[in-house]
């Protein structure tokens, strides 16, 4: 990402992050290109933030068409049924985002992830996934350099449970029991419903026996909230959205080291945990 200069224009109207940050950081990002793909309303604020901070282009990917659930947290979707015919969710939030700083170049690619090929992907400084099945993540596991060698997430997730801190977060074992039920029922993220819950419980338990971990540690409430909470509340999407433009920003800009390597947000309880998951005695 090194090269060109900032222009003036673009000194202008960074003035102040450039203040924050320097006009080498503002360089890096406005040089900086961004795949997203799936345009749920966490991803929606994101966007609206790296978009604010002045990256060189973000290109969306999201075929969907618009639904209810999307109008309700999504808010760059505006609901006016005589703009939704026909658009998809990319296209509707591209021309929202296009208005909140035209010095960015926002573009929409049709299609999903598994239809292109590693020199796609070549083209882009950071990938931003959502709205995909744990295996699609390990296809697209790819590195973005940076100062600090991070564990992909294929690795991660394949570290033995009893490896892991006993202090771990639920969410993380509920969340990849929930991953497991969906691959096993070939569900979409986020398909879930009350009347899955025996079946999740059941997969707990065989998960746990082969992990050596007390069912205990991933609480039936909890999975319960999981299956049934599948809607995004959009005061959550503002500050999950946000920490992610944040540590986006990091990684591009070279001011300080993003998140290493799991985050996770429980709305309940308002509180962030930061989880690092990698090898045992491996240093990455």
């Amino acid at each position: 990402m090194d090269g060109e200069e900032l222009t003036e224009q673009e000194t202008a109207l960074y003035d102040r992050q450039i203040r924050v940050w320097g006009a080498d950081a503002q360089r890096r990002l406005s040089k900086a290109h961004i795949l997203v793909s799936g345009l749920k309303g966490t991803v929606a604020e994101f966007c609206k933030n790296v978009v604010l901070a002045g990256v060189g282009s973000l290109t969306l990917i999201d075929d969907r068409p618009v639904t209810e659930e999307a109008l309700s947290a999504n808010f760059l979707i505006a609901p006016d049924e005589n703009n939704l015919s026909g658009k998809s969710i990319a296209e509707l939030c591209c021309d929202s985002l296009k208005d909140f700083n035209p010095m960015v170049r926002v573009s929409v690619e049709k299609g999903d992830l598994s239809s292109f090929g590693g020199d796609f992907y070549d083209k882009f400084d950071v990938v931003v996934v959502s709205c995909c099945s744990q295996t699609a993540k390990k296809k697209r596991d790819e590195t973005i350099e940076c100062q600090l060698q991070y564990t992909s997430f294929e690795e991660a997730i394949a570290v033995p449970w009893k490896s892991l801190p006993r202090r771990m977060s639920k969410l993380y074992y509920a969340m990849r029991v929930i991953e497991r039920f969906e691959e096993a029922e070939g569900r979409n993220p986020g398909q879930t419903s009350i009347e899955d819950l025996p079946k999740v419980l059941k997969l707990r338990k065989e998960v746990c026996e082969a992990h050596s971990l007390n069912e205990s540690s991933i609480p039936d409430l909890l999975l319960e909230r999981l299956v049934t909470g599948t809607r995004e509340f959009p005061p959550v999407c503002a500050i999950v959205g946000g920490i992610l433009g944040q540590e986006v920003i990091k990684a591009i800009s070279g001011k300080g080291d993003p998140v290493k390597n799991f985050f996770f947000f429980d709305a309940m309880e308002g509180k962030g945990t930061i989880e690092d998951i990698s090898e045992p005695n491996n240093g990455s």
